[in-house]
């Protein structure tokens, strides 16, 4: 066998340009099926990490899907509001470790607005339980000051202690400003990658007290620390538990409270279901990959056979060498296995480092979390899908050369 391979890697080095041109085509068609679908099984993660380390989202009744896509994705509006009281039950509550209230319904420059409180700039994860960082600036601490997503920042031209003002609504283009109260932005924050990036975040109190009366705003901007309104409702609460064990209990309760129209969702649920939605899309892309992979392989059966009849002397050789029809066939195959296999190693390869190059900025750009890591075993298996499908492809080109042989033994006696 060694000797066989041997003579296929000299005989492949023997037709250097069409050999060459085959190693492309199967490199790049090999490099697209791997990319796809290694982005696909860590855009899933990536997906499902788009927050994480909350253990229950608890909105009003609405779908767990809805729920999901106003208080994470910010799209979408919610049904209903729960009361403020509520909150502070779930954050005082003995099983829960710490509570970030989200409220929503403005906006800047189609951009939403957050109302929320310092726990979000703590305890808040994205990606690998990563944290939020500012690339300037800090948290917001008076009640007029504002916290950018770098998209917002970056598209706007924003810069620390810049003012803004907020609009009432969601929409890009808004009838009602809250002119009277313009915020100074206090700081901005490192890309993610996730919907935080296109967000600005203010405190409750101050998406309170912008909706104020004129007077009442005047006495509240003239003694922020006496006069500090508190929301009647927030949009929705995200929990992190002290206690794995306690999510499902504690998830029925909620579901059960009565003071209160509540309901709990676990979003790494609410996700994997969202996530079924975009299975079409997944799989075009994926039927894609390998319509382009089997046209290189068919590529490949082309160059075996094209080259047929410039082999006939080198067929008639091995012949003389005493080389059998089924030698001649199993040599015309391992050229195949030979090529394609260099051509999953190179692919291999340069996956590898374009992924480690790209993967700070696919993550801050894209929100994709991309491992260099692609030796996993769904990509194995590909591969060994593709070493079967190239014996597949492979085998006529060598029945070919096996009848040429065949024909040349019985044309000898």
């Amino acid at each position: 066998m060694r000797t066989l391979v041997s003579v296929a890697w000299s005989s492949l080095r023997s037709r250097k340009k069409t050999v060459v041109l085959t190693f492309l085509s199967l490199l790049i068609s090999i490099i697209v099926l791997l990319t796809v679908e290694h982005i696909r099984l860590q855009a899933k993660e990536s997906f499902n990490r788009t927050i994480s380390g909350v253990d229950l989202i608890v909105g009003a009744p609405s779908g767990q899907l809805n729920l999901l896509l106003y208080s994470v994705f910010r799209m979408g509006s919610p049904t209903n509001n729960i009361k403020y009281e509520s909150f502070q039950m779930l954050n005082e509550s003995e099983l829960v470790d710490w509570a970030i209230p989200i409220s929503l319904g403005d906006s800047h420059k189609g951009f939403r607005v957050i109302g929320t409180d310092s726990q979000y700039f703590s305890f808040y994860r994205f990606g690998n339980q990563q944290s939020l960082s500012f690339s300037e600036g800090r948290a917001f601490e008076g009640m007029f000051e504002t916290v950018l997503g770098a998209d917002v920042a970056k598209a706007l031209g924003y810069k620390l202690g810049d003012k803004i003002v907020i609009a009432h609504g969601i929409g890009s283009t808004s009838f009602k400003h809250h002119d009277h109260a313009p915020f100074v932005i206090s700081g901005i924050l490192n890309p993610t990658g996730t919907p935080i990036d296109k967000s600005l975040h203010l405190s409750l109190s101050a998406i309170e007290a912008i909706h104020l009366s004129p007077s009442e705003l005047q006495l509240v901007i003239d003694n922020p620390k006496k006069y500090r309104p508190q929301p009647d409702t927030v949009t929705s609460v995200m929990l992190g538990l002290k206690s794995k064990f306690s999510i499902f209990g504690l998830q029925r309760n909620i579901n059960n409270y009565q003071d209160d129209r509540l309901m709990a969702v676990l979003p790494g649920v609410a996700m994997a279901e969202l996530w079924t939605l975009m299975s079409t899309v997944e799989n075009v892309l994926r039927v894609i990959s390998v319509l382009v992979l089997i046209s290189s392989l068919f590529g490949l059966s082309t160059m075996l056979l094209a080259s047929m009849n410039e082999r006939r002397s080198e067929i008639a050789v091995f012949r003389v060498l005493g080389a059998g029809p089924t030698t001649i066939l199993v040599l015309i195959v391992l050229e195949a296995l030979i090529l394609v296999a260099l051509a999953i190693v190179f692919s291999f390869v340069l996956l590898s480092l374009g992924l480690s190059f790209s993967a700070a900025w696919l993550a801050s750009e894209f929100g994709l979390f991309l491992t260099a890591d692609v030796f996993s075993a769904p990509l194995f298996t590909i591969t060994g899908f593709i070493f079967i499908a190239t014996l597949v492809v492979s085998i006529y080109p060598g029945i070919e050369a096996y009848r040429n042989a065949l024909h040349a033994q019985l044309s000898n006696k």
